[in-house]
């Protein structure tokens, strides 16, 4: 293994946030990020940075917001209240006046057992009713900030980094990478409060060349922003890179947005507005400046942007070596080789928009305009499924959101028109029938000729483009300890997708029991079926295949307990069927043990598991969402046959540094080599380190 040789080490005074009214947390919140986190990530078939999440989560566990002064827009970045309970709380502040205690919460509507104790870690209530001015003084003096490095590497050897002749790299110049195999990350932050946010993200890919070569200036992704929020009548001042959502993701929608999950009531967007960007996805973003400003009960947004992004071009001027037509976007962020950096930055995409809503307590409505041009136009290929497509190099849309929460009924929606005329919509409706029963319904409607930029509507697919359909869900909590959520989707596709070459439609279904006997238990079964349409594998050379209906089956027994306040396990199984018409059936299956110890009075804590899994090919892979270091995420796909395991550790060194070592592992026993291209390594096993520190100021 090579030796890792970067480190950074910067030292200041830690100031600390007072936690009144904690020591009664209840122990079932221990895991309550990692869980959050993994019902979000259940449901992706691909690496989502989940940063944004893990990030408010973890700042609002060591800040609390307080219950007496916290606004709407902070209370729905806790990823946990719904709108009702918001609204009532809000509600009950303005009737009764501020809390004078965390009991008092239980009397608010809608507010359970718990939900309170899901809340716990980050909210409180201080017993001083007033808040105290903001002074440029206490935003240096109580400012929370922190520094962060990570390096990390496959052990094996992959086929990118082999040895190569000389003469033949000169006749293949892609057959290797230009970089070195370790993959760095680092990141400083100052924030004080939800106010004020300033930090650089600096992130270089295993492959990608470092302070040499096509990197001379070091990493090969920066990110830098400046933020202010919640200052007066200025709502919102994003500076550098930004994200910006509004109203159910249809219009506009950069960053992160979770799809489907265990959790039948998340089937609304709760957008932001406008936020500073702190993620190292290389294309969900936007760079320039935005704001937003309160005027009486309307709030005005307006934003630009200007970045260079990757495409895969076509025509090139011969002689200012400029794009001048491109087939696609470029999404992998990957820079390792002359092929992939001949895409890199090499297509300016600026963007305008602005968003105007009205809002009261209950209700809010907002108009959205986008604006986006490209210096060089689009021109996909002529397949059938890109037809409808978005060609040429401008495009914009105007959407219309509302939502609406009138007693125990919350109505949402969007609808939107793009620049050619196609239209798309969405509709839903949450309804809280008894603290113990709620309804979900989403119904959308994507046209095929329907195009936008960024987009990030609940839906099946990943665009909202091309898809009719009604999702219905429930929760329910039949007695003490038990619950119940279930939720039905069906779909249509009315144009060709990709690997869908006809008109096709599916249904997604799923039941969770979960039941909580105890404090240091809790236990869930579930089962999952779908059916998605995909063309045929055939022998015969034909232009277009036949799709046909494949049908997954997923069904899982997941069981977390605490064996003492420190040591906490986690056992899970889980059963798949994939089957095509005509073929045989496909099956798989995964059996993990966590072991989790985080000591109260010990400075070093760790988590490992130990899985076997065997699946009969790709088709009936497993995702499990694993335990790792600050701000890094694994999901990866269990396949084929073998075993997995890893250990996390985390030392704090003092008050104010953090270090991590984890290392995963890969064992196939029916494998001769792992990955494939130029991340292939010869043998059976496929195993990668790490090492971050986290130093706070």
């Amino acid at each position: 293994m090579r030796v890792f040789g970067f480190l950074v080490l910067l030292m200041a005074p830690l100031v600390a946030f007072a936690q009144p009214e904690r020591q009664s947390i209840d122990p079932r919140t221990d895991n309550f990020i990692e869980r959050k986190i993994e019902t979000l990530a259940e449901n992706s078939s691909e690496e989502i940075d989940f940063t944004t999440v893990f990030e408010n989560l973890t700042f609002f566990r060591d800040n609390p917001l307080d219950l007496n002064f916290a606004t709407q827009e902070e209370l729905q970045q806790l990823f946990i209240l719904s709108d009702f309970q918001i609204a009532s709380l809000l509600k009950h502040r303005e009737q009764f006046g501020k809390f004078l205690s965390m009991y008092e919460v239980q009397a608010v509507p809608g507010f359970d057992l718990p939900t309170i104790y899901m809340i716990l870690p980050f909210v409180k209530v201080e017993r001083n009713l007033n808040r105290l001015n903001i002074s440029v003084r206490d935003i240096f003096k109580y400012a929370n900030q922190e520094a962060v490095f990570r390096v990390s590497q496959n052990i094996e050897q992959q086929r990118g980094f082999a040895d190569i002749d000389s003469a033949e790299l000169a006749e293949s110049p892609n057959s290797r990478f230009l970089g070195s195999p370790q993959r760095l990350f680092a990141r400083y932050r100052f924030r004080y409060g939800t106010y004020v946010s300033a930090g650089i993200t600096a992130e270089k890919d295993a492959g990608e060349e470092f302070f040499r070569g096509s990197q001379r200036q070091g990493f090969d992704f920066y990110s830098a922003h400046f933020a202010l929020r919640n200052i007066g009548k200025l709502k919102a001042l994003t500076i550098g890179d930004f994200q910006a959502q509004f109203g159910q993701g249809l219009t506009l929608w950069t960053g992160f947005g979770f799809g489907k999950t265990a959790d039948a009531m998340n089937v609304k967007r709760s957008a932001l507005g406008l936020r500073p960007y702190t993620s190292i996805n290389e294309n969900l973003f936007l760079r320039g400046a935005g704001t937003t400003w309160e005027l009486g009960k309307f709030e005005l947004t307006a934003f630009a942007s200007r970045k260079r992004i990757n495409s895969n071009a076509t025509g090139i001027d011969s002689i200012s070596q400029d794009i001048q037509a491109f087939s696609n976007f470029n999404l992998s962020g990957f820079h390792r080789t002359p092929g992939e950096l001949l895409d890199k930055a090499n297509l300016q995409e600026d963007a305008a928009g602005t968003h105007i809503s009205f809002k009261q307590r209950n209700l809010n409505i907002g108009l959205t305009y986008a604006y986006f041009r490209y210096s060089a136009a689009l021109n996909r290929s002529n397949d059938p499924h890109n037809l409808f497509e978005f060609k040429g190099a401008e495009n914009s849309n105007l959407g219309i959101d509302f939502n609406w929460v009138f007693r125990n009924v919350n109505l949402f929606g969007e609808v939107a028109r793009s620049a050619n005329g196609g239209m798309a919509g969405t509709f839903g409706a949450i309804a809280s029938l008894d603290p113990r029963l709620s309804f979900s319904l989403l119904h959308r409607r994507f046209g095929r000729d329907y195009q936008v930029i960024y987009s990030a509507a609940i839906a099946e697919g990943s665009r909202a483009i091309n898809e009719t359909g009604t999702l219905i869900g429930m929760v329910a909590r039949p007695c003490k300890g038990i619950s119940v959520s279930a939720y039905y989707d069906h779909w249509t596709y009315p144009w060709l997708r990709y690997l869908v070459d006809a008109p096709s439609k599916g249904y997604d279904g799923l039941v969770q029991i979960t039941y909580t006997p105890s404090k240091t238990m809790e236990m869930y079964v579930r089962y999952r079926d779908r059916i998605r349409a995909r063309n045929t594998t055939s022998d015969l050379d034909e232009i277009i295949d036949f799709p046909l209906e494949q049908r997954q089956q997923n069904t899982r027994f997941d069981i977390i307990y605490k064996i003492s306040p420190s040591f906490k396990l986690r056992n899970r199984a889980e059963y798949v069927v994939f089957a095509s018409p005509g073929e045989p059936a496909e099956l798989g299956y995964v059996v993990l043990q966590d072991v989790i110890y985080k000591p109260m009075a010990v400075p070093i804590s760790f988590s490992m598991r130990y899985a076997l899994f065997r699946t009969d090919g790709f088709n009936p892979r497993i995702f499990a969402y694993e335990n790792d270091m600050l701000y890094s995420f694994s999901i990866p796909a269990y396949f084929n046959k073998g075993s997995r395991a890893y250990i996390n550790l985390e030392y704090n060194l003092g008050r104010n540094i953090d270090i991590w070592v984890r290392y995963a592992r890969f064992f196939y026993t029916d494998q001769s080599e792992t990955g494939s291209g130029l991340t292939e390594s010869i043998g059976p096993v496929r195993s990668d380190f790490r090492v971050q520190m986290r130093v706070k100021f």
